[in-house]
């Protein structure tokens, strides 16, 4: 208690991890690391246990605000909203999917009055952060010698290899997606190493413990950054250890990097906000800014099937009670080595995008080599809070044959969410409001439909039709009055059945200080 340290980070999720890394690096500093979570076990290894460690401690277990117009067929309407609690923070939970961005993404970025954060300004760190392993890669936009580990996945199905030629029989050219050119299709890249996850635990915290001058502090909950009220500067933080409130300094930077769902409630318990929204819970205004005022996510569209014929068996729980399995993968080989079933990925630009760019895609398409169905509805349906009426009408049929599914991802949403305070208590979690589906054009529905509309196409190619690819024509619940297959279908099944990527951004909007909506400036210091 009162400890003093050059700097203090909140969270050790991949940023503060390379943080904590990077300024460790020099011995003069000293740096403390406060972690809400614990240690990593075993089983976050496993690339196929990842759907399962949302329903872990490992997961703070949000979840976002009931709301009309989506999520009609979720259990108790609602989308979950995982994030990590754990050293090495969402790293050690998500789906492992390495994808850094369209070029154009950081180019717009620095257009926007952000110097520093073009494609050429941050490339160099991608590289020097990477160990790139694969097959197909644009070498002069990989490095082999960086800390986290990017390969292609050891297990890889018939059906990935039938999908990715399908899709170059449509018209998708294979590109690595982290490459020069994203739009195409590709197997997908992945944080893994040796067939297990590859997180920011392992690659920057563990290779760094022994080193005097850092203190990472687990179970360890911030609940306040203190700031000086004339000079506006952090000079601490408050925090939670084993029941009781402890206060530590920093001598140089307070940093929060505990990721987009909490440190916009830290910033916020804290008095920085907005003003009014503050004063509804009595906290005291140390800035007004829109913290929180503007939540992004990739909506994935988890609701269409497509059934083949037995000559290509996908049988999950078969392959996954076969004693051999777990002895494949301590070799690096087998079904457990696959990231919950995800193999490729396609980036498309649809007709509804109007962007002047033809290299910069509306939609992803995650091809995964089974359906919800293919675990019997014990973890995937879970993933995606399908309920049950709707799993056992749409899917429960699929337990016994052979399908598949591939999930439309809006890239860039319209739609705008938000995150308020449920109270001045920092132990209750926020108010996450999705607003999915909510823009007044209705693109983002839009959207997805073209993008079941270039999935479809890809399933009738020849070489799908080799396997009979028919999408599974059970109406979703609550759409049975539509036209199957119409787009009034699809909006209807859209709004239905929808998840969150958790890929939450721009809840502390980077932005200059002319810039009304922004939080911090290009050097990530709040305004």
């Amino acid at each position: 208690d009162n400890a003093t340290y050059d700097f203090v980070i909140v969270g050790s999720g991949p940023s503060g991890s390379a943080l904590a890394n990077r300024l460790s690096e020099n011995p003069k500093w000293s740096i403390l690391l406060l972690e809400a979570g614990e240690e990593p076990n075993w089983v976050t290894d496993i690339p196929m246990a990842c759907g399962a460690l949302e329903y872990s401690d490992y997961n703070w277990g949000y979840t976002c605000e009931p709301q009309s117009g989506f999520c009609r067929n979720c259990e108790d309407g609602i989308m979950q909203y995982p994030h990590g609690n754990v050293l090495g923070g969402s790293s050690v939970i998500n789906y492992m999917v390495y994808t850094r961005g369209n070029k154009l993404d950081f180019d717009r970025w620095a257009a926007m009055g952000n110097p520093g954060w073009s494609h050429d300004d941050v490339l160099p760190y991608f590289l020097k952060s990477e160990s790139a392993h694969l097959a197909v890669k644009d070498d002069e936009y990989h490095n082999n010698n960086g800390p986290l580990s990017v390969s292609d996945v050891p297990y890889r199905s018939k059906l990935a290899d039938v999908y990715v030629k399908a899709s170059q029989e449509a018209g998708h050219p294979y590109v690595d997606y982290n490459g020069k050119n994203q739009i195409g299709v590709s197997y997908v890249q992945t944080t893994t190493k040796n067939g297990g996850r590859s997180d920011a635990e392992k690659s920057y915290l563990r290779p760094i413990k022994n080193r005097k001058n850092i203190k990472i502090q687990k179970a360890s909950r911030a609940t306040k950054i203190l700031i000086n009220s004339n000079s506006k500067s952090a000079y601490g933080v408050e925090y939670i250890h084993g029941g009781k409130k402890y206060r530590v300094f920093a001598t140089k930077e307070v940093i929060s990097s505990a990721g987009s769902l909490n440190s916009p409630q830290l910033l916020m318990l804290s008095g920085i906000g907005p003003k009014t929204h503050l004063k509804q819970f009595g906290i005291p205004v140390k800035s007004d800014l829109p913290v929180g005022r503007k939540m992004y996510d990739h909506a994935i569209f988890p609701g269409i099937a497509f059934q083949l014929n037995d000559s290509i068996p996908i049988n999950l729980i078969e392959e996954i009670i076969d004693p051999f399995t777990y002895p494949k993968y301590l070799k690096g080989k087998g079904l457990l080595t696959s990231i919950s079933g995800v193999e490729a990925i396609n980036y498309i630009k649809t007709n509804i995008s109007t962007d002047s760019e033809d290299s910069y895609p509306d939609i992803e398409l995650f091809m995964f080599g089974l359906s919800q169905a293919a675990d019997n509805g014990m973890i995937i349906r879970r993933a995606f809070n399908v309920d049950h009426n709707t799993y056992n009408k749409v899917f429960k049929s699929l337990e016994s044959k052979y399908a598949y599914q591939v999930f439309p991802i809006l890239l860039h949403p319209k739609s705008l969410g938000r995150i308020d305070l449920r109270s001045a208590n920092p132990l209750d979690p926020p108010k996450f409001y999705a607003n999915f589906f909510t823009d007044p054009e209705n693109k983002d529905v839009a959207t997805l439909i073209a993008g079941i509309r270039e999935l479809q196409r890809i399933n009738k190619t020849p070489t799908m039709q080799k396997y009979n690819a028919t999408v599974v024509r059970t109406p979703l619940p609550g759409c049975e009055k539509v036209e199957f297959d119409s787009d009034e279908y699809w909006e209807c099944a859209i709004r239905g059945v929808v998840s969150a990527s958790y890929h939450q951004t721009s809840t502390c909007k980077m932005g200059p200080k002319n810039d009304t909506e922004a939080v911090v400036d290009h050097k990530l210091r709040v305004h």
